[in-house]
């Protein structure tokens, strides 16, 4: 396999060309820029879009442009036939050799990071997997969980599975109709994937430099709860909210009564119940919750826009899991 062969299916997470959204998507273009500016963002790689294109030239794309080109925006069933169909063509996708080597060489770059050999009993390290459509992130649009992510992938053939199943999320029925209503053609859509290495993480939350329902950028607004992100991005637990004054770093919080967390399995998560000595516990301290708005705060002079963030603390220390525009803020800051 040639090294232009590689670099063309993947790119390291920080490489300069990775900014591309044509090439990473918005997610991968917005990681590739925070880890570029120094940001705590967790290690990893991105699968590029001319991977994607490359499983599905020829007959693939074809038949997915045949299923889902001509959907009637107003009706939801022809949506879900439409995805039914395309799920099938990739189930049956064969991912060719020189993109499973180069997926896999990104894998074994994480694995140097941890001292593991390729062919040792010690355990794979665990990934996170996520989509990364080029339509993300359009002015005045939000695609946000459209697509899907994985979490706690381990071993290459895991990796290689979590990858064609984002591959497919781009046209889930929902992702399908949403693109029909707005006018997005089929065929201007292509996906890239972000391998990173999990954080296991002991509170995870979002994190908005501009309150979402007043507009005010005197306070960050951090949302927090025990366990890795799903549970609070999926609304499947009510969290904790902190507000954290820019000018001066006073904390107000408000805790909440936390009953599930998302946590780790062998083979991938699950939610769990929280130990009953922790559910009114606030789930972060008040100077993790200043640390993390002024990650906030760097990350919206970097975008010069409000900003919308994903994170997770693990042993105290924060990482920046993904960032976005907020939908619908204007101005600057």
């Amino acid at each position: 396999m040639s090294t232009d062969v590689t670099h063309s299916f993947t790119l390291p997470l920080d490489d300069p060309a990775a900014v591309d959204l044509a090439l990473t998507g918005g997610k991968g273009s917005s990681l590739a820029r925070l880890a570029a500016a120094g940001l705590p963002v967790p290690s990893g790689f991105h699968v590029t879009t001319d991977a994607y294109r490359s499983v599905v030239a020829g007959a693939p794309q074809q038949a997915i442009l045949a299923a889902a080109g001509e959907v009637d925006p107003d009706r939801p069933e022809a949506h879900e036939a439409a995805a039914v169909r395309i799920a099938e063509i990739f189930a049956a996708l064969e991912i060719p050799e020189p993109l499973a080597d180069a997926v896999r060489a990104g894998y074994a770059s994480l694995r140097a990071v941890d001292g593991i050999t390729a062919g040792s009993t010690d355990a794979e390290p665990a990934v996170a997997v996520r989509s990364s459509a080029t339509a993300e992130d359009l002015p005045g649009m939000s695609f946000a969980g459209q697509q899907d992510s994985f979490l706690n992938v381990m071993g290459e053939d895991a990796l290689l599975r979590a990858v064609r199943d984002c591959w497919a999320s781009l046209w889930t029925a929902r992702a399908i109709g949403y693109r029909a209503r707005h006018g997005i053609p089929a065929d201007d859509v292509t996906l890239a994937v972000v391998v990173q290495r999990l954080v296991d993480a002991e509170a995870a939350g979002v994190l908005f430099t501009v309150d979402p329902m007043t507009g005010s950028r005197d306070r960050v607004l951090i949302n927090a709860a025990w366990g890795l992100g799903e549970a609070v991005v999926g609304g499947q637990v009510t969290p904790d909210t902190f507000f954290v004054a820019r000018a001066g770093g006073a904390v107000e919080r408000a805790v909440s009564t936390k009953e599930v967390r998302t946590v780790r399995t062998a083979d991938g998560t699950r939610t769990d119940a929280v130990p009953a000595a922790l559910r009114d516990q606030p789930s972060l301290t008040d100077e993790q919750a200043v640390r993390l708005a002024g990650l906030g705060v760097r990350i919206e002079e970097l975008y010069g826009v409000a900003m919308d963030v994903e994170w997770a603390v693990h042993d105290g220390t924060p990482a920046v899991l993904q960032a976005r525009p907020v939908t619908g803020a204007v101005g600057r800051p």
